[in-house]
């Protein structure tokens, strides 16, 4: 989901906008809603003209003389030539508008397929606003793979260099700075503001597609509500608004009628049946990501339990877990690695956190008369904070204690480190599976045991991945193995394979006669070990490929001794997060 897309879309989605430069489509209205959106277009229309009769006159024409009389009250020298510079109100105006950027990046994205290598560069442009302290704020898809980051003020003709100081993936933040003093001069930050009410008025600033200079569009809040983050695939704070959020707004910030700074857009929602929908991330979320960095000198993340939970809407069902009220969520998994899973188990129900009762929707009190997803909660706190949580367990009620990490899914949704693993042994490609990865390579191609693990298994064991064979680079040493492509490695010489850096180990400290790789469903693959090193020169040679391990894989390995623990099923029966069915029937926490 996390992808740019054009600005009309076919089906509904979540989509980030990071590019200024992405392809446009424009569709008709439908006639029920033509009257309405040319009656609202007629009254903004008139609303802007009613402002801009105000300010007019600092060109020629009708507007003209309507400043002259204006400004010679003021005892002002009037020039009818294109003035420079606006008159006193705008310039009290553009305090606020001066502070926000245009940013463009060069980004060059992994080549997943072959992992060696990169793609080919594209540029982008986005938006970022003056935060104080020397620091830039932005969308992290906004620059996402970045080579190189520049920015520009407003009225300005020079770029300079930014720097990338930390990524949130997950709340798709990122934060810049700027090196040249010059850059600073004159300029003065924006100040976050508490988060704002529904109907409140609400102005989204940036540089989107349409033209070169800043844009201003107006709107009001809609909705306050936990929302899927496309880029992050995650569940966070969302402001839902109607003003117009188009390719190139990312970054941007929104404001309300006092000038202050409620949040930064990041997304849209594009259906046939839906229009002006945008997201802005709330200064909730900002301020969790501006304290993280603080306080630890990078991104940490967000925390959750790792747990999945049902509603407890039937009071059948309550009766039979024994909850005396219509409270609680049932809890369905527990992730493995999750700190969660020493005091929680299956048939839980968690009717507390941090004393605040959890209702039977699996919502939580919000500001005065408001509920909100439960999920808000464990997203408030930071890594490594405790949480106690109420539950009743075959009905006796208690507390317990558990330490909020962030989730490690089995296969991530971004890379580390911006370049994935891999390692070639006599021509085989081995990679951990990623979702970059199956994006790239279309799921049609993975065969349905392998996105079945992807989308619905979750890591036993700290550092798990599911290892793969993603091609095989055709040498005479390989012959009869040419053809395998994306499937999974679960042994080496006997030895059950953990990630893709205990493969390299096993590999490196083999001294059998023979390799023998034991894949899905049986298959085997057999080389003679001292062989398959002599064909790696050859077959790097060949494909032009500079090493035969990625550099992550060079440092020594360190064995965790983490028991692998695999249940009668490779995979759960529910998917690893709310993004597969919806937040309605699925709830990760």
């Amino acid at each position: 989901m996390a992808c740019v897309a054009a600005l009309l879309a076919s089906p509904p989605a979540l989509l980030p906008f990071p590019s200024a430069t992405s392809s446009a489509a424009l569709a008709s209205c439908s006639c029920r809603l033509r009257s309405a959106v040319v009656a609202r277009a007629l009254r903004r229309f008139d609303e802007v003209e009613g402002v801009s009769k105000k300010r007019r006159g600092i060109g020629g024409g009708a507007g003209g003389s309507q400043a002259s009389s204006s400004r010679k009250d003021r005892g002002l020298a009037v020039d009818f030539k294109e003035p420079q510079v606006a008159d006193f109100d705008d310039l009290e105006e553009d305090k606020f508008l001066n502070a926000v950027v245009k940013v463009y990046c060069t980004h060059i994205a992994p080549d997943y397929g072959l992992p060696w290598q990169k793609q080919r560069q594209h540029a982008s442009s986005g938006s970022a606003f003056m935060i104080g302290d020397g620091k830039l704020l932005t969308n992290a898809h906004c620059v996402e793979h970045d080579t190189q980051v520049k920015v520009k003020r407003r009225g300005d003709d020079k770029k300079y260099i930014a720097k990338v100081l930390a990524r949130g993936i997950e709340c798709d933040l990122a934060l810049l700075s700027v090196e040249n003093e010059e850059f600073w001069k004159g300029t003065e930050p924006l100040h976050f503001d508490r988060l704002p009410c529904l109907q409140d008025s609400v102005t989204v600033v940036g540089y989107p597609l349409g033209g070169d200079t800043i844009s201003v569009t107006k709107g009001v809040v809609s909705r306050i509500e936990v929302t899927p983050y496309a880029h992050g695939t995650s569940d966070l704070l969302g402001i839902q608004i109607d003003a117009a959020i188009n390719p190139g707004n990312s970054g941007g910030p929104a404001f309300n009628d006092q000038g202050g700074c409620i949040g930064v857009a990041f997304q849209v929602y594009r259906s046939d049946e839906a229009e002006n929908i945008g997201y802005v991330i709330p200064t909730t979320v900002v301020s969790h990501f501006l304290n993280d960095y603080q306080k630890n000198g990078k991104y940490t993340g967000f925390p959750c339990l790792g747990v999945l939970l049902q509603k407890l809407e039937n009071p059948a069902l309550r009766e039979s877990l024994k909850v005396p009220s219509s409270e609680g969520v049932l809890v369905r998994r527990v992730e493995p690695t999750a700190p969660a899973s020493s005091v929680l188990q299956k048939g839980d129900v968690i009717v507390s956190f941090d004393g605040i009762a959890v209702g039977c929707e699996a919502t939580v009190p919000f500001r005065s008369t408001e509920r909100i997803a439960f999920r808000y909660l464990t997203s408030q706190k930071y890594a490594g904070d405790i949480a106690q949580l109420g539950i009743i367990r075959n009905g006796n009620s208690m507390k317990v204690q558990t330490v909020l990490q962030p989730r490690r899914h089995l296969v991530p949704f971004h890379v580390e480190g911006g370049q994935p693993s891999y390692l070639i042994v006599a021509g085989l490609v081995f990679t951990p599976l990623t979702e970059p990865f199956i994006v790239e390579e279309c799921e049609d191609t993975l065969g349905l045991k392998l996105l079945a693990k992807a989308r619905y298994s979750l890591a036993t064991f700290e550092g798990e991945q599911i290892v793969i064979v993603s091609q095989v680079l055709a040498h005479e040493v390989n012959i009869g193995y040419e053809h395998m492509g994306n499937q999974q490695v679960m042994k080496l010489n006997g030895t059950v394979i953990k990630n893709i850096h205990h493969l390299v180990h096993l590999v490196d400290t083999c001294k059998d006669k023979f390799l023998t790789f034991e894949f899905e469903d049986d298959f085997l693959v057999v080389l003679h070990r001292e062989e398959a090193a002599a064909a790696s020169s050859d077959i790097l040679k060949e494909h032009a490929i500079p090493f035969v391990r990625s550099s992550d894989l060079s440092e020594p390995y360190v064995d965790t001794k983490d028991e692998i623990q695999k249940t009668s099923e490779d995979f759960g029966e529910s998917p690893v997060t709310n993004f597969e069915m919806g937040i309605d029937c699925l709830l990760w926490a």
